[in-house]
């Protein structure tokens, strides 16, 4: 098999590892890394011993990224409460943000919110039988526990998941409500901000290790800190981020966040902003507005 017949093949999977990558690691670089990875490995292995090109890659790819979790959870010391996700950026109008494989499922970014709660071994579970249908025979072989035991670690994150905040589907709706978030922040009156916030929202802030990061609960909380932060002079974007209604702050023609919202029954639940630097700067506004 040439090496140009073997990266034709690898490149009809590639959309489906990353989507699982993604999903696993919660950020496009790393998913990126855990791929260019199983191209390494497939590169330097028996190729005409692989009877199942796609199982083995999926395979490969879930065990890089299992180590990936293991180690980042060893290491990590922060809490992870202000973590945020990296988000896929499309522009508003989108008609169909489910249609790139690296999208997460229809909750976006509550669902990679949550996700970064669990186990690696319950994170795995979940993602490779409930979002890509995986055996759990096979995935059992790969955690090395029973099929039993992993059904059960797929049970425990999908109860995790279905307790998340699941956001409308009207996606004009949810528009509407985080337009009248920022005109009612940039007015001043703490009462129409109160009107669009859910009494136990939660505001997100990811700072990555040069800015501040934190956790602000409570309607009443947020809606002071909005009021705040609408500057005047501060260009807003809209934009889907992970299929959620989010916005890019410019400021001086510099993106300085990324806003994410989540709405339920008209009210915002949630604002997650990543305005770490490094993660941020690489956000093409000529491909977004």
């Amino acid at each position: 098999m040439t090496e140009t017949f073997l990266s034709d093949q690898f490149r009809q999977h590639r959309k489906r590892l990353h989507g699982i990558a993604y999903r696993m690691l919660g950020t496009a670089s790393d998913a990126d890394d855990a791929v260019q990875e199983t191209w390494l490995r497939l590169d330097s292995s028996d190729v005409a011993s692989i009877d199942n090109l796609a199982g083995w890659l999926t395979t490969v790819t879930a065990r890089i990224c299992l180590n990936m979790l293991r180690s980042r959870a060893a290491r990590r010391e922060e809490s992870l409460d202000a973590h945020i996700p990296d988000p896929i950026l499309q522009r508003a109008t989108a008609s169909d943000p489910e249609g790139e494989a690296v999208l997460a499922d229809s909750v976006g970014l509550a669902l990679l919110l949550v996700l970064d709660t669990l186990t690696p071994a319950e994170r795995l579970a979940f993602v490779l039988h409930d979002v890509f249908a995986v055996p759990f025979d096979e995935l059992a072989a790969l955690l090395d526990r029973t099929p039993d035991a992993t059904r059960q670690l797929a049970s425990r994150a999908r109860r995790r998941v279905r307790v998340a905040t699941v956001p409308d589907s009207d996606r004009g709706r949810q528009r509407e409500v985080v337009e009248a978030f920022f005109a009612a922040a940039r007015g001043g009156d703490i009462g129409p901000l109160l009107a669009v916030l859910d009494p136990e929202a939660v505001m997100r802030v990811d700072g990555g290790p040069t800015l501040p990061s934190g956790v602000t609960r409570g309607a009443n909380v947020i809606a002071r800190r909005a009021m705040m932060f609408a500057r005047p002079d501060a260009v807003l974007v809209p934009v889907l981020a992970t299929g959620s209604p989010a916005v890019v702050v410019v400021v001086g023609g510099e993106v300085r966040s990324i806003m994410s919202f989540t709405v339920m029954q008209g009210r915002i639940t949630a604002i997650d902003a990543l305005n770490d630097p490094d993660r941020i700067r690489h956000v093409d506004l000529s491909e977004l507005a």
